[in-house]
């Protein structure tokens, strides 16, 4: 997932223009930050956790998973694309044909190399800012996830796993295992769905 980046003062319709639909790139503070082919691991990853999150979220009928090619428009200048974004069903009427109107419920983005300081500090920034409610941050060469909670403050806070589990408040009842996403210990999205719909492990505190 390495980016190289075009700099300038892009504005959100000179964005919409100059990436093509089967791009992946950010438009943050003005600034074009186009991906390359993405890493495998990465790949499969965003992958289970799309059909993960997608059939839970159906199943309790809770909102829409989106992937990495959907744009939110955050302001003139500022636009990501996270690698995976969650909307309640509520908000729904805020998706426009190429775009979605303002910010995610939930943001996803799985660390690269080149990514690093763009994920933890300027998204992290935008997304507080959005008022994006839970962004998780999952650093795969750390194997570690961060979970950033905005409070009534409106600051990120970091949630901890309480008993081995990341709780999510956005998708009311989801959780996972943090070890379930590393390759070498990653369950079978049936497998992961199963547990999540059958357990009920204690509700974290924000």
């Amino acid at each position: 997932m390495a980016t190289a980046t075009r700099t300038g003062s892009v504005t959100f319709e000179e964005f919409c223009v100059l990436i093509r639909p089967d791009q992946k790139a950010d438009l943050l503070n003005g600034v074009i930050y186009m991906a390359s082919p993405e890493n495998m691991n990465a790949t499969r990853l965003v992958a289970w956790l799309f059909r993960l999150i997608g059939d839970y979220s159906e199943h309790k009928k809770l909102g829409e998973i989106f992937g990495s090619r959907t744009a939110f428009r955050l302001g003139p200048k500022q636009s990501p694309e996270p690698d995976l974004a969650f909307i309640k069903k509520g908000r729904l009427h805020l998706v426009q044909k190429t775009y979605f109107e303002g910010p995610p419920d939930l943001a996803i983005e799985i660390v690269s190399p080149e990514s690093v300081e763009r994920d933890y500090e300027k998204k992290r920034l935008l997304y507080q800012q959005a008022g994006v409610a839970e962004y998780w941050i999952i650093d795969e060469d750390l194997k570690k996830v961060t979970l950033l909670r905005l409070d009534r403050r409106g600051q990120y806070r970091e949630i901890r796993p309480r008993q081995g589990v990341l709780s999510s408040q956005v998708i009311a009842g989801f959780w996972l295992r943090p070890e379930w996403l590393w390759e070498a210990t990653r369950p079978s999205k049936a497998e992961a769905l199963a547990q999540i719909l059958s357990e009920k492990p204690s509700v974290q505190q924000s």
